[in-house]
């Protein structure tokens, strides 16, 4: 019985410190790039994540069409072609532009 007090006496000290370790671990980065935050022309400039877009949406980094929309989010685009811009793709494209890091890193 002693050994079972004690047992769960150390796990009870334990616990706080656990807690506090778990607070203090940093959040997980928020990705560099993404269809909701980065702007369509910044992902079109750098090398990397106009790849990505070109695998999803190929030959969008030579529209015409795009010019006007380049400042904005493929995510606030996306309600003007919602067909053409489904979840989906962006989500897709989103797990890509999570695997590569900001420029200059």
């Amino acid at each position: 019985m002693k050994t079972l007090a004690l047992t769960l006496a150390l796990l009870a000290a334990a616990a706080p410190a656990t807690v506090v370790l778990a607070q203090d671990a940093p959040a997980a980065a928020a990705p560099a790039y993404s269809t909701a935050k980065t702007p369509l022309g910044d992902l079109l400039a750098n090398p990397a994540t106009a790849a990505v877009l070109e695998k999803h949406m190929p030959g969008i980094s030579k529209s015409t069409e795009i010019e006007p929309v380049k400042g904005l989010p493929l995510k606030e685009i996306q309600q003007y072609a919602p067909d053409r811009l489904p979840d989906t793709l962006l989500a897709a494209i989103d797990a890509d532009l999570a695997k590569i890091p900001a420029a200059g890193k």
